[in-house]
């Protein structure tokens, strides 16, 4: 960073005080409060290597049957038949094979070449059919209701909701998996003035913890400024910021301000000597993941042991044109996370990080004529040196009409719920048995946490 880009005291204090007055911003800026959660940590047994998590939260809901499709013959003419005029060819599929599934041909969307080579290097998982749930749920307890996600199939209440990991509550929630771990695990980050998670796409639930709150950092360094023009998205963050962050901002913002400035400043000075020089493609994500990447070069200086990360990418809500848009979309998701693994590479640690994406739900298989809805179960990766990549985990689903899992318009059930899969990434960031329902209450549901303590299987 040039020097004439550093943030002073006295310019981030005029700055400071103009976004309190015209940004919600700064509702989620606030500093971590302090947390006596020594216990938690210590638990840890003197582990005090660095880990992170990143979460890519592809808004709107990613058409994900269309990243990872079967190249089986069987399942593709399924997949062929069911999907009709937004199906993939097979001969366009970027190959891929995974043990552990009814077939082991699959295939990635053809702009992600890049993925396919993380994923063939064992650098990346596919984990299938994951979605919001509150106990493993049938046809039967769909179709009578029962145990269902509130707010199913809306774009508001399932961002809550995979981010909370807490579907049966309906409006505010309390916090999110991500804020609940960082309570836990606070004082890992001894004598840290800077807040162990980071925000590089404004508010968030998934950082909302009962005293931890995000940091948000701009492109390059300091505050950033957020401006919504997709109407959509403006009204659901205005509804969260209203239901999450108002009272706690209008009680806490005033006596935390100096802190708060105090804590831009040592994160500026601490990321200001840290240059990344892996090229870096085109697009404003791929820069995200490089502050990500700075953050993380300058965790000595910050006193981290432990910090996560919101990088979201939007605009996945492809009513029509999903065929053109994912072309140009995917694309970039897959340069980009080439350019963080390898950023993490030159930075040497490829072995401390985990980035995991998530998004509102899956879409329906069926085409509306020009794009697919919304739906419920779809399919993520997960990303870093810990992964055991170069297969897909969970269950991958077939893509068939009036199936078991199928509830119309090719809407699935997922088989792996959200607590099964977050839960994995939060114990190996460090998160013990013992506090696992603490961050993810429904858990016990899904599986016993004091005798499983990887469900899945796609973290070492």
């Amino acid at each position: 960073m040039k020097k004439d880009k550093t943030l002073s005291r006295r310019r981030f204090i005029g700055e400071a005080s103009c976004a309190a007055v015209g940004s919600t911003a700064l509702f989620s800026s606030l500093l971590s409060l302090r947390m006596t959660s020594t216990a938690a940590a210590a638990e840890l047994n003197g582990d005090d290597d660095y880990k992170a998590l990143v979460c890519l939260f592809l808004q709107g809901g990613n058409d994900s049957y269309n990243m990872l499709v079967p190249r089986n013959n069987n399942a593709y003419a399924e997949y062929k038949n069911t999907r009709n005029n937004i199906a993939l060819a097979k001969e366009d599929l970027l190959p891929i094979t995974s043990g552990g599934q009814p077939y082991s041909e699959f295939g990635i969307h053809p702009s992600m070449p890049e993925l396919q080579g993380l994923y063939t290097n064992n650098e990346l998982a596919f984990v299938s059919n994951v979605g919001t749930l509150v106990r493993p749920t049938t046809k039967k307890d769909y179709n009578n209701k029962s145990f269902l996600p509130s707010g199913l199939f809306s774009h508001s209440d399932q961002q809550v909701h995979w981010q909370t990991s807490v579907p049966q509550v309906k409006g505010s929630a309390p916090g999110g998996w991500g804020g609940r771990t960082a309570d836990l695990l606070m004082a890992m980050n001894e004598n840290s003035q800077v807040s162990m998670n980071i925000s590089l796409s404004g508010v968030n639930v998934f950082q909302a913890g009962n005293e931890a709150f995000a940091y948000i950092s701009g492109l390059n360094g300091g505050t950033e400024m957020i401006a919504y023009t997709d109407p959509f998205e403006k009204s659901a963050v205005d509804s969260l910021l209203e239901e999450h962050y108002k009272n706690l901002f209008t009680k806490t913002f005033a006596k935390n301000t100096r802190r708060f400035i105090d804590s831009s400043i040592i994160f500026n000075e601490a990321i200001e000597p840290i240059e990344i020089n892996t090229p870096i493609p085109p697009g404003r994500l791929a820069q995200r993941f490089k502050m990500v990447a700075r953050a993380i070069a300058a965790r000595d200086a910050l006193n981290m042991k432990r910090q996560t990360f919101f990088v979201k990418a939007g605009g996945w809500d492809h009513h029509s044109e999903v065929n053109n848009a994912q072309i140009v979309m995917l694309a970039e998701i897959s340069k980009a996370i080439q350019y963080f693994r390898d950023a993490l590479v030159e930075i040497g640690m490829e072995d401390k990080v985990v980035l995991f994406t998530a998004s509102d739900f899956g879409r329906t298989l069926t085409s509306n004529g020009i794009g697919s809805d919304h739906a419920w179960g779809g399919n993520h990766f997960v990303m870093g040196g810990p992964v055991n990549g170069g297969r897909i985990f969970g269950q991958y689903p077939p893509l068939v009409l009036r199936s078991s899992l199928e509830v119309g318009r090719g809407r699935l059930i997922p088989t792996t719920s959200v607590d099964e899969y977050s839960s994995e990434l939060a114990r190996w960031f460090g998160v013990s048995s013992t506090d696992m329902e603490t961050v993810f209450p429904n858990i016990k549901n899904f599986y016993d946490p004091l005798l499983i303590t990887h469900p899945l299987g796609f973290l070492s």
